[in-house]
Order: structure tokens, then sequence, then C-alpha cells
């Protein structure tokens, strides 16, 4: 069965759940667009995650997912109003879902968990759940180490569930490509920063916009934890104290708080402006509903009118 088809959604496109951004405005915007918009629940209390579920159903009748980061202390919470919101699908990342999948599963829920190997792939589908999300090292936040194109093909030999590919996607090129390389969708983060209804600062916007290729950085690599944002000097300042073999706790200190200050204050000096190295590609801020668009569109015209031969 096709992820479309599965998840009764038009296009093949997820979007990103970012922490403290992807909420109900942005979620809405790429579900009725005809992707799969996705609440990223980090962060949130129960009510939080109540409030939000139910402003995204106020505005749109369509499918959407909410995303759960498995390592936080309150999951079980937000599992409960998940279930009690009839909330149709679940993403899941930082960690193995295997303690709240059969709550989700008898509950109706299609669960979908984001991995970085061949060997989480592999576990996912033995668990049972409906499809893996395959994140590349070029993603935006939290990533593993093995890049997309490496990654795709390895996991879509080695599951029979749907895999959707993510990481250094932004538009039509990327989503044809992530269909020849086995995967049955893509989901998208950074393009979605630069949307009309993503709701952070104007400068962490333009910030995206003006990255070019190099332009990002992995911090907490040497503590297992690496996550990728645009280059800034908070970045230049954590990698240098964690190249000289700066304490894990000391370097927390410089982290606290910094999503927030990118996202909330735009401060773009000392926030983390998490973003991917796809973000060189965008150059302008549009709707989400003309970003999906746009990128089908593409794909579709890649996919059909190449003039490779062998």
């Amino acid at each position: 069965m096709s992820i479309t088809t599965l998840l009764n959604i038009k296009y093949p496109i997820f979007q990103g759940a970012m922490a403290q951004i992807s909420h109900y405005q942005l979620a809405v915007a790429v579900s009725e667009a005809g992707g799969l918009g996705i609440i990223a629940s980090g962060g949130m209390t129960g009510d939080q995650l109540r409030e939000e579920i139910r402003e995204l159903r106020k505005l749109t009748d369509k499918p959407f997912a909410v995303n759960v980061v498995l390592m936080l202390k309150n999951v079980e919470e937000l599992v409960n109003v998940i279930i009690e919101e009839k909330v149709p699908i679940v993403t899941t990342g930082a960690g193995t879902p295997k303690f709240i999948l059969p709550a989700l599963k008898e509950a109706g829920i299609k669960v979908i968990p984001v991995i970085a190997s061949v060997k989480h792939a592999k576990k996912m589908q033995e668990l049972g759940v409906d499809a893996v999300i395959a994140e590349g090292s070029e993603a935006g936040g939290h990533i593993g180490s093995t890049n997309t194109m490496a990654l795709l093909p390895q996991i879509t030999d080695a599951v029979d569930i749907p895999v959707i590919g993510a990481g250094g996607i932004a538009d039509g090129r990327g989503l044809a490509a992530a269909f020849v390389l086995g995967a049955q969708g893509v989901q998208l983060g950074t393009v979605f920063l630069a949307s009309e209804e993503c709701p952070i600062a104007e400068s962490y916007k333009e910030a995206v916009l003006k990255a070019n290729d190099t332009d990002t950085a992995v911090t907490g690599r040497r503590a297992g934890a690496p996550v990728r944002c645009i280059r800034n000097e908070m970045t230049d300042h954590y990698i240098e104290l964690e190249n000289k073999g700066t304490s894990r706790e000391e370097l927390e200190e410089i982290t606290i708080g910094a999503l927030s200050k990118a996202v909330y204050d735009g401060d773009t000096k000392n926030g983390s402006m998490m973003c991917g190295q796809i973000a060189g590609m965008i150059k302008e801020i549009r709707p989400c509903k003309e970003i999906i668009e746009t990128i089908v569109s593409d794909a579709q015209k890649a996919l059909k009118n190449t003039e490779i031969s062998l």
C-alpha cells in the first residue's frame, strides 16, 4: 500500500517535526496543502498539546500527525492526550517506541519512527510500525552519521514497510531522487522554515535564505548527540570548547535556551538555528501550498523528462 493511501494524504510529503517550531499553524498549512502536517510535542505539557490539537482541528479536517520525542519525561502524558484526542498518526524520535506502541496500535493510531540506520529500521519493522522515516545526516537538528543517498537504498532494501526519505531534500529533484532510491515519500524541514506560515522570527528565516552550502555546523559529535545548525558565534564557541575536551555539562550550559533564542527572540548570534545543508537552495519565503505543489510538479517533470541514457 502506498504511503498516500495508508495515511489518506494527497501528496507523499511530510513536514518535519521541528521542536518549538512545528506548531499547529504550520501543520495546518501543510495538511491543507495535501501533505502531512506534524505537530512537534517536544517541550509541551499534556494540556499544551491538547490545545494545539484542538486549534488545528478548528482549521482543518485533513490528516495530521503528532511527533513524540521518546526521551522526554512526560511521554506517557503526551501519549494519553494523543489517544484521547484520537490523533490518526504519530511519528517518534530519539529512542524506540516499543513501550508506547501497544497503546497506540490498540487505539488505531499509525506509528512512524524516525531512524538513521538499517539496524534500527529492521527493529522497527519487527515491532510492527507502519512505516519509517530514514533521516540522513544532511538534515537540520538532531542527526545520525550516514548521508541520505547512502542510507535510503540500504534501508529500502532491508525492510518491506514504506520508507520516507529525509535530509537534504528541498525541491522536486530531491523528491524524484528519493523515489528512485526506493522511498515512497519525503519529509522536509528546512524548506518549511522559509514558509509564510512558519512561526519563527523573521531574522531566523532571513538566515536560512542567506545560508549557502557550507554555512551549517554540527555540534555535539563528541558527546554522541550531534545537532546541525546554521553556523554562528554560539556554534563556533561550542565547537572550539568541544575540541578542547570541555565536559558535556559545561557544553550544555552554552545551549540551554539557545533554540528559544533563535525561534522567539530572533537571536542569530547566540541562538540555535537548526537547519539542514540544503539551505543554500532556498532563496525566498513562500506559502506552504506553493512549496508543496511546486515540489510535486517538478518531481513529476524530473521523472518523466530525464534525458539521461546509458
